[in-house]
């Protein structure tokens, strides 16, 4: 089984400033454990190329792509910081940033459905899941994973598609682009009262959202997969799957109150993987989302890349 691993210097190098939760120090985390555990070995490390304005456009609108190129683009020029909404900051190497992490989802796609690897993580920043068509929103400015679904379906032509999402936060972004897109089935599972307080009542009938409420262990969170995302993943029988990996509903993670632990992410992975290689050859592309305790981000990427590559 081959692994893709997909990131860009440039990743780093987007900064929203001191103390922000979602800092450049959360990919050397993954790194340094990568290293430390021998895990990196077993992986092909891959640069992330720029992505399109045409795969941005598949998911997000015209108007929207050009005004965050624009600001983006002023950044970069005249080496300013912009706040694009009170928790998502721009500085001059965010555009840099942005096209690599959406880039790292649409070639890890391309390379998957070539055969050239069966699976791929994407380290990348800023994360996506709650960049809508049309906003930026929670620390993200293009939404990678709904990106490259939308290659997978409009450019590569697969009938049927799966998201699925477990970070803390509901991914608001990515609902509010594929709701009422049958060709998508977007499986989530997220803390419920809790930022961006949305997805108790989904936006379409192709979503299977399960609120949890703070304080959730782990053992009860696969519970609830295996009675409601399992069933629904079988049926739909998706050729291939994405995953918006959240990885901050982890008991020492401050963002959220949520209690799973390392061995929680692997059972999840490897259910993910079950269902991939049932119905979808094994086609799989994670990308990372938030995760901001530094300490168990790292772990949790580690036993994630651990059950996707199956060393």
């Amino acid at each position: 089984m081959s692994t893709a691993y997909l990131s860009h210097p440039d990743c780093r190098r987007h900064d929203m400033g001191a103390g922000h939760p979602e800092c450049p120090q959360r990919l050397d985390a993954i790194e340094d454990w990568l290293i430390a555990s021998g895990i990196g070995e077993t992986l092909v490390r891959l640069e992330a190329e720029e992505v399109r304005m045409a795969d941005v456009e598949r998911a997000h609108t015209h108007g929207y792509v050009s005004e965050v190129a624009e600001v983006l683009q002023a950044c970069a020029a005249n080496g300013s910081h912009h706040a694009m909404d009170p928790d998502t900051v721009a500085n001059p190497h965010t555009w840099a940033a942005a096209l690599r992490a959406a880039g790292a989802a649409v070639q890890a796609t391309r390379l998957v459905l070539d055969g050239t690897h069966e699976n791929a993580f994407c380290a990348v920043r800023p994360p996506g899941h709650h960049a809508t068509r049309d906003q930026t929103m929670g620390f993200c400015f293009f939404n990678n994973v709904a990106i490259a679904a939308r290659y997978a379906l409009d450019v590569r032509g697969l009938k049927r598609v799966a998201i699925v999402d477990f970070d803390v936060h509901h991914g608001n972004g990515t609902e509010d682009i594929i709701a009422g897109d049958d060709r998508v089935l977007m499986v989530s599972i997220f803390q419920d009262p809790l930022y961006p307080y949305s997805g108790a009542v989904p936006k379409g009938e192709n979503m299977v959202n399960v609120p949890v409420p703070a304080y959730t262990r782990g053992g009860e969170v696969r519970e609830m997969v295996e009675a409601m995302w399992l069933p629904a993943l079988e049926r739909f029988k998706p050729q291939m799957i994405f995953i918006s990996a959240g990885f901050d509903a982890h008991r020492d993670d401050d963002l959220g109150q949520l209690g799973l632990v390392e061995a929680d992410y692997e059972w999840l992975t490897l259910r993910i993987m079950d269902v991939a290689k049932a119905h979808a050859q094994g086609r799989v592309v994670s990308c990372l989302e938030g995760g901001y305790h530094l300490g168990a981000l790292a772990r949790s990427v580690g036993v994630h890349l651990r059950a996707m590559s199956g060393v």
